[in-house]
């Protein structure tokens, strides 16, 4: 029988995954440079391809209609398979991918899910991944084993490939949403992260002019509550944000006919190898102090951006930040190694200055049970003499953890511990707060 004879005899059911590979094999040796880099308008070309082969070979797939079999092949090819319906979701935070054939899902609510899909194979993995790189210009191959990427301002992509993980795994990645549904102070609230008067607290504080800085380790909510408090700030307030390669905060706000209702600047790095051409943290930050900034957000502290920051935070500029540390007293070790990085200064200098620079700090964490909470709110007081004091505002208090149906169960409640300073009450009314707002933080029977 000739080949074209096969051409138009129809075929037994098939398994997707059978014609998927077919179809793939197919396509990448025709017609490669459409997959590889296809602006929107070819997308009807890309699937008129697929037809035709799918009707040229006859292919049957039980249930699904030929054009439901073009749909979900295109899907699987020129997007990103079964990853798109999570990537582009309001209700999850994570994706992780520990192998081709293991995937968990982290939701908003904290849960942790594996997929029910997997990738057909490990090169099916590492396409699918490959194309999510493709959007910001990265490449994924011997040579560069280990990448960073992003696909939206709010998708960040870090992918590890073959010869650093095991070959028959196909890939690695961690794909982090930030802030899929732009959560409000109610949710916070819903979700036990703080108590209303936490989260007003640190919104009030930037608001009137009081850098803060909030830490914890990876996942622990700290962009997600930064961008948030930043959402709270008064319309005509200038922000600018600073961002490390790729851009999470979307702060822009529109009204129903488009018109841009609040004043945002975001900036973000850009690396080159040469030195003159690479724009880091740091001289964003050189160059944000000259654009009339009322607020500044440096998104990450993780460099000697660290001491160009608390120097425009000791110098009249509101600026809120994050970093890594375990509490919020070692948050000031961290940046004092931080800030060593610039310059050799002396140690307790360095101390001195950082906690002039962010009198408040905020101790973010996931806990066992996989809920986020705002552990400790503190404030550096400095007294007359020059003593520092890192007094505890608020906080969470565990009272009780066991295991209940199979689950961790964490008991515990928020505390309101100490007032505010008189100095930062003085500061905070110098800078424009009303006096009946100031006493909402303060605790029954004292007075402003």
């Amino acid at each position: 029988m000739s080949r074209k004879a096969v051409f138009f005899q129809r075929k037994d059911t098939s398994s997707f995954t059978e014609v998927l590979r077919a179809v793939q094999e197919y396509i990448s040796n025709k017609y490669a440079v459409l997959i590889a880099d296809h602006p929107k308008e070819q997308k009807k070309q890309i699937k008129a391809y697929i037809a035709k082969f799918i009707r040229d070979y006859a292919y049957v797939i039980e249930g699904m209609t030929v054009e439901e079999l073009i749909d979900k092949l295109y899907f699987e090819m020129a997007e990103f398979s079964f990853l798109t319906k999570y990537l582009f979701a309001n209700d999850i935070e994570e994706i992780n991918i520990n192998s081709y054939k293991d995937i968990k899902i982290t939701y908003s609510d904290g849960r942790i899910v594996p997929t029910e899909e997997k990738f057909n194979s490990p090169s099916h993995g590492v396409d699918v991944i490959r194309r999510l790189l493709h959007q910001s210009g990265m490449i994924l191959d011997n040579s560069q084993p280990i990448v960073r990427g992003h696909l939206s301002n709010k998708i960040r992509i870090t992918v590890f490939g073959n010869g650093v993980i095991d070959s028959d795994k196909g890939i690695a990645a961690s794909i982090r949403i930030v802030n899929p549904r732009e959560l409000k102070k109610e949710d916070f609230i819903k979700h036990g992260t703080a108590t209303e008067e936490m989260l007003d607290f640190l919104s009030v504080c930037l608001r009137y002019g009081v850098s803060s800085c909030i830490t914890g380790a990876t996942s622990s909510g700290k962009t997600t509550l930064m961008s948030w408090i930043l959402s709270t700030v008064p319309k005509d307030k200038r922000i600018i944000t600073i961002e490390n390669g790729t851009r999470e905060f979307n702060l822009v706000q529109e009204d129903e006919k488009g018109n841009v209702i609040n004043n945002v600047l975001h900036t973000v790095t850009r690396y080159s190898e040469d030195e003159k051409q690479n724009i880091d943290q740091e001289k964003l930050l050189e160059f944000a102090l000259t654009a009339n900034p009322d607020i500044i957000s440096v998104a990450e502290m993780k460099s000697a951006e660290a001491f160009a920051a608390q120097e425009a935070a000791r110098t009249g500029h509101a600026l809120t930040t994050t970093t890594h540390a375990n509490s919020c007293e070692a948050t000031y070790s961290r940046m004092v190694t931080l800030c060593k990085m610039r310059y050799d200064i002396n140690d307790n200098t360095l101390y001195q200055l950082v906690t002039e620079a962010f009198p408040i700090v905020a101790f973010a964490k996931k806990l066992e049970d996989n809920t986020r909470k705002i552990m400790e709110i503190t404030e550096c007081v400095i007294h007359p003499k020059g003593k520092r004091e890192v007094r505890t505002l608020y906080r969470y208090k565990i009272k009780e953890n066991k295991i209940a149906d199979n689950k961790f169960v964490i008991a515990g409640d928020f505390e309101k511990v100490n007032n505010i300073s008189e100095s930062l009450q003085k500061r905070l009314l110098e800078n424009g707060m009303p006096q009946n707002m100031l006493r909402q933080f303060l605790k029954e029977g004292d007075k402003v």
